[in-house]
């Protein structure tokens, strides 16, 4: 069956995201280890997300609150106001930043767009992630965009449904197993996976959990053309 459709999935994929969760991350962990000592913030940090995505979802902005949240909580309420306007201000920068495409991505989505229709199929929060597609200079390429609160088998159907996109045509391209290749590959689709240097563990899959076929795995997103010749 001809490939029609690719989605892409946006950090990570197209630009570097998760590298500056890290980079504050570390800011983070350096500020609440003046406060308290021999506490695991990143482990504290990591519970902390967990609880809040059915709350907060997916993002900069929850990852601002969770850090607030944490700070609060491993001080025991005795953070100065100073620190934690600190902390909001990590996450307002993080939110104006420029969108660094990884190297290769424009090149190669011009390329594809002369063949396929391309989507921009991402999970977080809206008004960010159309920021970043907005400063990436790539909006013009994709025929379709889609924001999802979690990517799973039942987010990828509704989008399917409404775009009228048969999953045997369609090919999801992303930097996580868990939300780009598991449900895409589950719903008779087929997915690449082009790994990033740093990675969230909750986006992770063990590998003895990962479908059987469907699915290849590729350095850089420059090996994408030729790839989908062969799939």
């Amino acid at each position: 069956m001809p490939i029609r459709v690719l989605g892409f999935d946006g950090d990570d994929t197209l630009w570097h995201s998760e590298s500056r969760f890290e980079v504050t991350q570390g800011k983070f962990r350096d500020l609440l280890q003046r406060h308290v000592r021999d506490i695991d913030v990143d482990r504290r940090l990591a519970e902390m997300e967990m609880k809040n995505l059915n709350v907060y979802g997916y993002g900069v902005k929850s990852f601002t609150l969770s850090m607030l949240e944490t700070a609060i909580q491993l001080t025991q309420g005795r953070i100065p106001a100073t620190d934690l306007e600190v902390i909001l201000d990590w996450g307002k920068r993080m939110l104006q930043e420029p969108t660094e495409l990884l190297e290769g991505v424009g090149e190669t989505l011009r390329t594809l767009a002369r063949k396929y229709d391309l989507m921009l199929i991402t999970k977080g929060d809206l008004f960010d992630q159309e920021g970043k597609l907005a400063r990436s200079g790539l909006g013009d390429l994709f025929w379709g965009v889609d924001v999802l609160s979690e990517k799973n088998v039942e987010s990828y159907q509704g989008v399917f449904k409404r775009r009228g996109i048969e999953p045997s045509k369609f090919v999801m391209v992303g930097n996580s197993l868990r939300s780009d290749v598991v449900p895409a590959v589950a719903l008779g689709a087929r997915a690449i996976h082009i790994p990033y240097h740093v990675t969230w563990q909750h986006e992770q899959v063990p590998e003895s959990e990962l479908p059987r076929e469907g699915w290849v795995r590729i350095a850089s997103i420059k090996e994408l053309p030729a790839t989908l010749e062969t799939i």
